[in-house]
């Protein structure tokens, strides 16, 4: 253990203070494996099945998360007042995502979501052929799973109005848009939290857990802006009930929930890896915003 309960990080130049009966100064050994940053243009990448099975998984992904989180809301509209609420529709979410997080993080890293895959691309997380990819399965995705739910239950999804993202009445834009930027902010800080290879080393449990606080992001921020702007944080999420119910207003909102999550995905990647890591060279397009790390 570190003297004065610090880690390697609180000390300069790679070495660690170890006590007084000790050397003065030892090298500082990492325990855990920094991953490079990813191509950003890897031609190869297009002729390996590992893509193409992640893009699949992705599709399948989103169309599950829709199919049950829009049934949950169908399902409250049907029932109220004795359904299950805005509560029951943020477990939804939430324990929605933990689950396909926990089953597709092997196989496609389970982004589920467009703004978490621009958010982990902007941190050389993949290169821009994949992130592009994912975000088109994704989107189709989240149609197909809202056209299913439609299909089974016409009537009952026109009464939910299809169950979109719209700015509540008496919200201003501007509010939407803020409340939108910082819930997807701390989705996407979550993710690259639990993810963090340093956090994976020293904590040999945190792969099979990092699903979780990845779904209970989803569900408290789920809890707090459903009634402002229903809780998007994901533009596949309002992109796939606005095309399949054409409710006008959802329409009129469409691009709160897509500029929204955007910049607050590149705000925390930005955040993680400049502030938190300092992994300049790491970040789209660093070298001509900021100098190398010295």
């Amino acid at each position: 253990m570190l003297a004065d309960n610090r880690t390697a990080l609180d000390f300069p130049s790679g070495h660690v203070k170890v006590g007084a009966d000790s050397p003065a100064h030892l090298p500082c050994m990492k325990d855990y494996r920094e991953p490079g940053p990813s191509p950003l243009f890897d031609v190869h990448e297009l002729r390996t099945f590992s893509l193409w099975r992640a893009v699949t998984s992705e599709f399948m992904a989103t169309l599950m998360l829709m199919f049950v989180a829009l049934s949950t809301i169908v399902g409250n509209q049907q029932s109220s007042p004795q359904g299950v609420g805005q509560l029951g529709i943020a477990w939804a979410f939430g324990a929605t995502i933990f689950i396909l997080v926990f089953c597709t993080a092997g196989i496609s890293g389970g982004h589920i979501n467009p703004a978490v895959t621009l958010g982990l691309f902007l941190g050389r997380r993949m290169s821009i052929f994949r992130a592009l990819f994912y975000m088109v399965a994704q989107t189709v995705g989240a149609v197909c799973g809202a056209g299913i739910v439609k299909g089974l239950m016409p009537s009952e999804f026109r009464a939910a109005r299809g169950g979109v993202n719209v700015v509540s009445s008496g919200i201003s834009n501007a509010t939407g848009l803020g409340v939108e930027i910082v819930g997807t902010f701390i989705l996407v800080y979550v993710v690259y939290s639990a993810t963090d290879p340093k956090r994976n080393a020293r904590d040999s449990h945190v792969p099979v857990l990092a699903p979780l606080p990845i779904g209970l992001a989803v569900f408290v921020l789920n809890l707090a802006m459903i009634p402002i702007t229903g809780c998007s944080l994901n533009p596949a999420r309002s992109f796939g009930p606005a095309a399949v119910s054409n409710v006008p207003a959802a329409w009129h909102d469409q691009w709160i929930f897509w500029v929204g999550p955007f910049i607050g995905a590149a705000a925390a990647a930005f955040y993680h890896q400049f502030i938190i890591r300092g992994c300049r060279s790491y970040f789209v397009l660093s070298k001509a915003i900021l100098p190398d790390r010295v």
